[in-house]
């Protein structure tokens, strides 16, 4: 699998090159593709973002609710590898913007000059009923904004995105065989099922107008 997600970092670095100093993966999903970057546009990869996995000792807190929130993920900046640099930061998808805009926000106040960013996959416009807990179509960021404006909304220099005939020669699937309907809104098969809406708590039918269903065959 990573060779395949390095593969769409070089094919990221062909399609979005930019001049930059560092390439800095958002931890741990845009590791590999960062890699792949760094690898095809020699600009030298850093782990300019440390993930820490536990916040303090969170098991002296007076409250369950409290305890689980103190082992939520958190990102911490390298200032020293990042300040005054420009840098480019790779993930492996922007579903709502809103953590990839703290990330941005995080790095720049980190100190660099410049913030890229580049995203191993298309522009995710559509949800998954196929087994990803996917948000809702109305909260996907590209399901109704252009790449330019959500390149605004994050505050990065510039945002580039995968294009999907670069994705699926980056994993070899050369005759469409791979399930791509979050990216283009096309469905493989008829949606008779139920969409759970998140913190609905209850089931409902997909309504036929929201999504284009395409057959096989």
């Amino acid at each position: 699998m990573n060779d395949s997600r390095e593969a769409m970092g070089r094919q990221l670095a062909r399609e979005h090159p930019v001049d930059a100093d560092l390439v800095v993966p958002v931890p741990d999903s845009g590791v590999p593709a960062a890699v792949g970057y760094a690898m095809e546009s020699e600009i030298p990869f850093r782990m300019g973002l440390i993930r820490n996995h536990y916040i303090g000792r969170t098991f002296i807190e007076p409250s369950q609710a409290i305890r689980n929130f103190g082992v939520k993920l958190k990102l911490n900046p390298v200032r020293g590898l990042m300040d005054g640099k420009r840098v480019i930061l790779v993930d492996d998808s922007i579903v709502r913007g809103t953590t990839s805009r703290k990330i941005v926000r995080m790095v720049r106040e980190a100190g660099a000059k410049e913030v890229h960013v580049r995203i191993s996959c298309p522009p995710t416009i559509s949800p998954c009923y196929y087994g990803v807990d996917t948000p809702t179509r109305e909260e996907l960021i590209a399901s109704s904004n252009s790449p330019e404006e959500i390149r605004r909304f994050l505050g990065a220099d510039s945002l580039g995105y995968i294009s999907l005939a670069g994705l699926r020669k980056s994993v070899s699937d050369t005759k469409g065989h791979f399930c791509t309907s979050c990216y283009t809104g096309n469905y493989p098969t008829d949606l008779v099922q139920l969409e759970v809406r998140e913190g609905a708590g209850i089931g409902k039918l997909l309504e036929p107008a929201a999504v284009t269903v395409e057959r096989e065959g």
